[in-house]
């Protein structure tokens, strides 16, 4: 599996059945998404910001960040690192005096918990800048450990990661691509981000090694090997 620091899924710190608006979803930011944002720092777009871990990284970088949330905790976590963060459900579209002309929005491990994430992203082309890139990341349901449980029978619901109880749709490396491009985006640049299983190997390996293992497999197998899925679009003409 990814290194801990590396790992772009949140630990929820509420019950399992609690409800995302109830929940606080900390982490230490996606860092492989966000590093395939090449834009000059500007004002972004943060939806879905949980406890404000990518915000923080962002604005270490010079971003001028704006952060959505469904959860009034993670509203107040987020905002020293955002100018504004708004209380809204996405799923009900973006609140209103959000502006426009934003250089990038991301939306990392949001898209699955909507049941209609295509009107969503519609509606965000038009707070997009004419020059805008949408980042997107998605967890891939076929990531090789959920195949083998899928072989054995075993579909069940988890606290946190792929199979997140509030999940409400599941994604493939393809399926994933095949939503933006419906929801009228171009994509500029697709690529996984996950992990070989090299098992007890991975302790006696240099990790420069096993990084460099870890990116060959997720780039010639996407679908198998990679935990999340990461795309930037752009608003198709």
């Amino acid at each position: 599996m990814l290194d801990s620091h590396r790992n772009p899924f949140p630990n929820a710190s509420m019950p399992a059945l609690a409800s995302a608006a109830e929940r606080v979803y900390e982490n230490s930011g996606n860092r492989p998404l966000l590093d395939l944002l090449s834009t000059q720092p500007g004002r972004i777009l943060d939806c879905g910001c949980g406890a404000g871990a990518n915000a923080r990284l962002l604005s270490c970088l010079g971003w001028k960040v704006t952060g959505i949330t469904i959860s009034p905790a993670e509203q107040c976590a987020a905002a020293p690192y955002c100018e504004e963060v708004y209380l809204a459900d996405l799923e009900l579209g973006l609140p209103p005096g959000l502006g426009s002309d934003y250089n990038a929005v991301l939306l990392s491990h949001v898209l699955e918990h909507l049941a209609h994430p295509e009107v969503l992203l519609r509606a965000l082309r038009s707070v997009l800048a004419p020059s805008g890139v949408l980042g997107v990341a998605l967890p891939n349901v076929l990531f090789y450990p959920n195949r083998l449980r899928f072989l054995l029978g075993k579909f069940e619901y988890t606290s946190s990661g792929i199979m997140d109880d509030t999940h409400l749709r599941f994604y493939t490396f393809n399926t994933g691509a095949e939503l933006l491009r419906s929801s009228a985006y171009r994509i500029v640049r697709a690529e996984a981000d996950g992990a070989f299983p090299l098992w007890k190997l991975r302790g006696w390996l240099p990790p420069s090694f096993v990084g460099r293992f870890n990116r060959g497999a997720s780039a010639i197998w996407p679908g198998l090997f990679g935990l999340q899925s990461l795309y930037i679009a752009v608003a198709d003409s």
